[in-house]
């Protein structure tokens, strides 16, 4: 069963229009999920705010990670696709440090206590330890970085939720599903 198609460019809302161009532009194409998404203005358009505010947020790889560990966590393939080959060409990851972000880790010890921390925000669904809360702050992390990580961990988790829940069509090169690493 198709559970939604992506938007061809005459059906876009109008409101809608404007965000999905600039990805368009950004990226070089319209991902499938966007062009789904873009079906409700209001959600996609304040996802595409938050996502842009966020990506002043740590670092590229740091986020990049999250995104690998969040969409894992939550079972979102879509995601992983996409996070996989942003992770590679963007963050200029290497092969083995994206399987080790979706497994909860990173070599850098300060972005492996934010991998984890995001793992456990994510698992527990924020409800975490003292102790793992001082650990992510004993790494270097502010707690307006930490704020940051779980703003990062809600956005990712967004898009992780209507990916499974709509199920679009991958357009990003194919990686290992979700739980089979």
């Amino acid at each position: 069963m198709t559970r939604t198609t992506a938007l061809k460019p005459e059906q876009v809302p109008a409101a809608s229009k404007p965000t999905l161009d600039m990805f368009t532009k950004n990226i070089g194409f319209t991902p499938n999920m966007m062009a789904a998404f873009a079906q409700s203005p209001i959600a996609f358009n304040a996802w595409a705010t938050l996502l842009g505010s966020l990506s002043k947020a740590l670092d590229v790889k740091t986020r990049d990670s999250i995104g690998l560990v969040v969409s894992e966590v939550n079972g979102c393939n879509y995601c992983l696709t996409v996070h996989s080959f942003t992770a590679e060409h963007m963050a200029k990851l290497p092969a083995d440090e994206i399987i080790l972000a979706r497994k909860g880790h990173a070599t850098d010890p300060k972005r492996d206590a934010a991998v984890q921390f995001a793992q456990k925000v994510t698992k527990a669904r924020g409800q975490v330890s003292d102790a793992e809360l001082q650990a992510v702050r004993d790494a270097g992390y502010t707690d307006a970085n930490i704020m940051e990580i779980v703003a990062l961990v809600a956005m990712y988790s967004l898009t992780n939720f209507i990916n499974n829940v709509f199920d679009p069509e991958k357009d990003f090169p194919a990686v290992t599903p979700a739980g089979a690493i």
